[in-house]
C-alpha cells in the first residue's frame, strides 16, 4: 500500500465520525446529502494526498477543509443549476442531461483542484502559529470566545488575528494567481 493512501486511510479512521456529523449538520439532517459530502470529500481527498503528499501537515485537519469546499460546491453548483433550467427542454432527453452534468463536473473538479492546491500553498507558507489559528477557526470552526480561551487572550485579539490572517491568504492566492 503506498504511503499516501495510508496517510489518507489512518487520517479518515480518525476523522470520519466527526466529519459525518458535520456532513449531516452541513445537509440539514439529510442522510443521503451528508453521504454524498462524504464521498466527494473522500475523493478529492485522496486525489490530493496522491498528487501533493509533502503538503500534508495536517491530514485530519485537510479532511475538514475539503468537506467545507465540497459543500460550498455543492450549493454553487445548485445555484448554477436554478440558472440554467429551462423549462422548455425535455427532461426526458437523456443525452442533453448527460452531457450537460458530465461538462459541469469536469469543470467543478478542476476548479476545486486548482482551489485546494492554492490554500494549501497558503497555508504551508504561514507561521505555526497562523497554521494553528487557521486550524481552530476554519478546519474545526471553533467560535471566537472558545478560541481566545484556547490561546488565552483576548477574543479582540483573536478577531484581529484571524482579520490579518485572511488578509495575508487573500494576498498570498493573488500573488499565485
Amino acid at each position: 500500500m503506498r504511503s499516501e493512501d495510508r496517510m489518507f486511510i489512518e487520517a479518515w479512521n480518525r476523522t470520519r465520525p466527526e466529519l459525518l456529523r458535520r456532513a449531516r449538520r452541513l445537509a440539514d439532517g439529510h442522510a443521503d446529502r451528508a453521504d454524498d459530502l462524504m464521498s466527494a470529500t473522500a475523493i478529492k481527498a485522496l486525489m490530493f494526498m496522491r498528487r501533493s503528499p509533502d503538503a500534508m501537515t495536517d491530514p485530519d485537519g485537510f479532511l475538514f477543509v475539503v468537506l467545507r469546499h465540497v459543500f460550498l460546491d455543492s450549493i454553487r453548483q445548485q445555484r448554477r443549476e436554478r440558472a440554467v433550467i429551462d423549462d422548455g427542454v425535455d427532461v426526458q432527453d437523456e443525452q442533453t442531461h448527460a452531457s450537460g452534468s458530465i461538462a459541469l463536473s469536469q469543470m467543478q473538479r478542476l476548479e476545486l483542484e486548482e482551489q485546494l492546491e492554492g490554500v494549501v500553498r497558503a497555508v504551508r507558507q504561514l507561521t505555526r502559529e497562523q497554521r494553528q489559528l487557521f486550524g481552530l477557526r476554519f478546519v474545526q470552526e471553533l467560535s471566537y470566545p472558545v478560541i481566545a480561551e484556547r490561546l488565552k487572550v483576548s477574543e479582540a485579539l483573536v478577531r484581529k488575528r484571524v482579520q490579518l490572517l485572511r488578509s495575508r491568504l487573500r494576498s498570498r492566492r493573488q500573488d499565485a494567481s
